[in-house]
């Protein structure tokens, strides 16, 4: 029997898991849904135990057995979350969730006023945005000061899970990249004189690489796993960047486009400097760098108008491919939850433009469908600019099903997207990364091979252009409107 690797990935609405072989064949997949809380408008919360731990416990019942036994275990998740708990790892109340989350706007503020804007990007190679962790915790820190006295160690999905199996406090250094302004990017650690002003009570995790041995599976956790005791753990990551790893994006000039509930892009490079709009950070392999770009919503869009709608989606896709390019002329805003790159905007708000008696619901969903092309061309123009256009582009995620969604995107943005044979999310690169870490694969090795290119054509260009000029115009016509409304959608204290 081969040696089997098993990835574990926490989503925002669903957690997957896979068994691989070293080569990258697939054994055995298995999935799990679950709820997101949103308990105020702006805010995004699961439960370490009822979610993440839960879901470890029901895809490892689904996928270990005799005859599947893991040699090596990796897991990935959203991030960067903010999971305080306890000096035990004891959590002390729900996650509060990535850059979705936007409850830290004053905190961010603050920060920036503190420590200088300037210095924190030149220092952590992102601005502080909702998607920072140093806010969150000045928030936690705030408003929740009895929760805060009794934290002592922070955890994400993927770290939480590991100190679970193990018994380690550890993280990975692209997380730990992205917990702004608490590490020191070019030095590659913890930013020790800020922890000690923003945060001096807390345990900070040892650092390690995503694919680097964390520890191996305690006998608790074998009796509630199935894992066999001992089993090598890696440290992990986030779940975009295992995702990247996944179909082979690791070179500079390298880029992987995720459709899921948030679009997400993730480049390899060589080096860059800072820019405000984008995200710069450690990447999963040692000594690379990444620049990122994320929509706040991209798939969460298509489920709310499928649930507005009372429609079956394969229906709406059907209708969506009917209605001709352009959508007869109307333009979606696709900031429902705010927008993060390039805006960093958590007050944006939706927007539609061109609304007529003749358009359908087909119509409608195309829109939306393209507002996500357009938002999609936004952040590749900002990393052009910064670090030149991409070589190579990996599409992933379950909106590259039925081909309409990348056909657009394609088209809109002018550009070739590699579809591989396998694209089953992030956990499919967390059995890659831990092949790696417990030496039964080598970086160099094929994993998983392109399987067809999407290719843009050239005559769509002469209608997506005028539309994607009244998209840029658009936010900025109304945006001043839309942080009026965001004020009066705040909760009543």
């Amino acid at each position: 029997m081969s040696e089997l690797l098993l990835g574990i990935d926490i989503g925002t609405s669903s957690s997957k898991g896979c068994l691989a072989e070293p080569n990258g064949r697939i054994v055995r997949t298995a999935e799990i849904a679950h709820s997101t809380s949103m308990p105020m408008p702006g805010w995004f919360e699961h439960g370490a135990r009822s979610v993440w731990w839960h879901d470890l416990l029901a895809l490892c019942d689904e996928l270990v057995n005799s005859a599947h036994v893991p040699a090596a275990v990796c897991i990935s998740g959203i991030g960067p979350c903010l999971l305080p708990a306890t000096a035990s790892g004891e959590p002390l109340r729900p996650a509060i969730l990535y850059g979705i989350d936007t409850r830290a706007t004053q905190e961010i503020e603050d920060l920036n006023a503190r420590f200088g804007a300037e210095h924190i990007l030149e220092r952590g190679g992102s601005p502080l945005t909702s998607q920072a962790v140093g806010p969150k915790l000045l928030w936690l820190r705030r408003h929740e000061p009895d929760t805060y006295a009794r934290t002592r160690r922070f955890f994400m999905a993927s770290s939480y899970l590991v100190h679970e199996l193990t018994g380690e406090y550890v993280l990975d250094h692209h997380s730990a990249s992205q917990c702004d302004p608490l590490y020191h990017l070019g030095a590659a650690t913890w930013a020790a004189d800020w922890v000690s002003e923003l945060a001096p009570e807390l345990e900070l995790p040892r650092l390690l690489w995503p694919s680097e041995v964390a520890g191996q599976v305690s006998a608790p956790a074998s009796a509630a796993t199935g894992i066999p005791m001992g089993t090598p753990v890696m440290a992990g990551t986030i779940d975009a960047w295992a995702e990247a790893f996944s179909v082979g994006v690791e070179r500079p000039g390298e880029l992987m486009l995720m459709y899921g509930t948030t679009m997400f892009l993730v480049r390899i490079v060589d080096s860059a400097q800072p820019d405000r709009r984008l995200w710069l950070t450690t990447g999963v392999l040692p000594k690379t760098l990444t620049i990122a770009a994320g929509m706040a919503t991209s798939g969460a869009v298509t489920a709310w108008f499928r649930d507005l709608t009372g429609s079956d989606y394969g229906d709406l896709m059907a209708a969506a491919t009917s209605a001709p390019r352009g959508s007869n002329g109307l333009v979606v805003l696709p900031y429902f939850a705010g927008e993060r790159t390039p805006l960093f905007d958590p007050q944006a708000r939706g927007a539609v433009l061109g609304l007529t008696l003749r358009h359908d619901r087909g119509h409608f969903h195309r829109a939306i469908l393209e507002a996500t092309a357009y938002g999609v061309r936004h952040n590749l123009e900002v990393m052009t600019e910064i670090a030149g256009p991409p070589i190579r582009v990996a599409a992933v995620g379950g909106g590259i099903r039925g081909g309409l969604w990348t056909q657009i995107v394609s088209d809109c943005c002018g550009m070739e997207q590699n579809i591989h044979t396998y694209s089953i999310g992030a956990s499919y690169g967390d059995a890659r990364l831990a092949a790696l870490g417990c030496g039964l694969a080598k970086p160099t090795m094929s994993w998983n091979r392109v399987a067809e290119t999407v290719l843009p054509d050239s005559s769509a260009r002469e209608i997506y252009d005028p539309l994607y000029a009244v998209y840029r115009e658009l936010y900025v016509a109304t945006a001043g409107l839309a942080h009026r409304l965001a004020e009066l959608q705040r909760p009543i204290p």
